[in-house]
């Protein structure tokens, strides 16, 4: 597998080769949904309360009596049926959202996932990407110079410089290979990785 290497100009250049094991992947719809919708899942909190019929402040009292009123018998106003009272199955902040990917699936996954980057597109590789300061206006201008946006940069290590110049860029977003999650992959227009990156990851998910 070839893939397009770019200048800080955004000029193509000569074809960087890739493992087909990983960029190579025919696409697979349903796995790279089921790979996305679990990491969401994961990083889900329970964060919801509920309260039971027990733990509703009310009274116990019987509201009316049982008899002879005409309406319906009701034996307390905690009752899930009542407007205040208790819910029959309440969320709790114990709750647990996860999902289960095997190992082998997961990075299945993730390779579907660039292979239909590379195709269309939106996968492209650099020499490097250094900052002689950590500063977001040179970031900005060298992403701005080379044509793109939305990016994500994907390198071998991220340097203080790097990481600080990016932290203030709403599109741009940098990280190292064992970091890349699939949904930042999808969320992204583009996927800048360096060589160095492609080395590490080969390695990760061959």
């Amino acid at each position: 597998m070839e893939l397009k290497l770019l200048n800080e100009q955004g000029q193509e250049g000569a074809a960087v080769n890739a493992s087909d094991v990983v960029f190579g992947r025919d696409y697979n719809e349903a796995l790279i949904h089921q790979v996305v919708v679990a990491y969401q899942a994961n990083a889900r909190s329970g964060n919801r309360a509920q309260k039971d019929r027990e733990q509703v402040k009310h009274t116990t009292k019987k509201p009316w009596r049982q008899k002879g009123t005409g309406r319906a018998r009701a034996g307390m106003s905690s009752s899930p049926l009542w407007r205040g009272g208790g819910r029959i199955f309440p969320n709790s902040p114990e709750e647990n959202f996860t999902h289960k990917v095997n190992k082998k699936m997961y990075r299945a996954g993730v390779c579907s996932i660039l292979s239909q980057l590379a195709r269309e597109g939106r996968l492209s590789v650099v020499e490097d990407i250094k900052l002689d300061a950590p500063k977001t206006k040179l970031l900005a201008e060298k992403i701005k110079a080379m044509g793109l946006e939305s990016v994500l940069l994907i390198t071998d290590s991220v340097d203080e410089n790097l990481f600080l110049a990016s932290r203030n860029l709403a599109h741009v977003a940098v990280t190292e290979p064992r970091f890349a999650d699939p949904l930042s992959l999808i969320y992204f227009k583009k996927v800048l990785l360096t060589k160095g990156a492609i080395a590490k990851i080969e390695e990760m998910l061959s």
